[in-house]
């Protein structure tokens, strides 16, 4: 399980305290990789960078990634502790509050924006320059299959998540001659604690839609972003992988 060979490397990730932030933080730290857990609900990172330090090195960062100054002082705390990252996995979202597009709030429309997209753009731009003066670095961006698809009654989130695979495409040609490769992926509904909170028949509904019939595992999704940000990966940038059980069709 664990042949991706990520040791001597440093990764941010961002929205690391639960789901799939979570997994992709043990996953890194089973690879060798040192982790800083960037993430703005501090009793939730508290608790998982205690659970994860067993595995390996962890930094614990509270950072609101919509907040270009928190995000500046997170950069700065990370490389005083780690001395250089050379792996960013955006991952830090929310999903906000379902409305369709003409009854969604204004305010909510642009803290998921603020969050989903700008989040990613400010993260990319706080740390791409380090990356580039190494030579070397692997960012992977977690957009969705709502930015392909367009959810209903989610315009904010799937406007983001396009605008994340856009980001991701725009930024991988920027950066092809200096060593740093841009990846995004594009999941179906991973099952974590979160969907607790949702019904059977939505649940069935979501599942539906998937031709292997049921929902992905953020260990799942935790091995395809290690692969991303490891050496193995040399010949993807600016590209979108998709992990949504047969559901995307292009």
């Amino acid at each position: 399980m664990n042949s991706i060979d990520l040791n001597g490397n440093r990764a941010v990730v961002t929205g690391a305290a639960r789901g799939i932030g979570y997994a992709i933080t043990e996953r890194m730290l089973d690879s060798g990789a040192q982790v800083a857990m960037w993430d703005r609900e501090i009793s939730a990172l508290d608790k998982a960078s205690e659970q994860l330090s067993k595995k390996g090195q962890v930094l614990r960062v509270p950072v609101d990634v919509a907040d270009p100054a928190s995000v500046e002082n997170a950069r700065e705390n990370t490389l005083s502790a780690f001395g250089k990252v050379n792996i960013l996995v955006n991952n830090a979202g929310i999903a906000g509050e379902n409305a369709t597009l003409w009854e969604t709030d204004v305010d909510e429309w642009r803290r998921v924006l603020d969050i989903d997209l700008t989040g990613v753009f400010l993260c990319c731009r706080s740390l791409v320059p380090n990356m580039i003066d190494a030579g070397y670095g692997r960012i992977v961006n977690i957009a969705s299959i709502a930015g392909k698809e367009g959810n209903p009654n989610a315009a904010h989130y799937s406007a983001a998540k396009a605008g994340v695979i856009a980001l991701t495409k725009s930024l991988g040609k920027e950066l092809v001659e200096t060593g740093v490769l841009c990846n995004c992926i594009t999941p179906a509904v991973i099952e974590t604690p979160i969907l607790g909170q949702i019904t059977d028949a939505h649940r069935e509904y979501m599942i539906s839609k998937i031709p292997l019939a049921r929902m992905g595992a953020a260990e799942e999704v935790a091995a395809l972003v290690s692969w991303l940000s490891s050496a193995d990966c040399s010949f993807s940038t600016g590209a979108v992988f998709d992990i949504s059980g047969g559901r995307a069709t292009y």
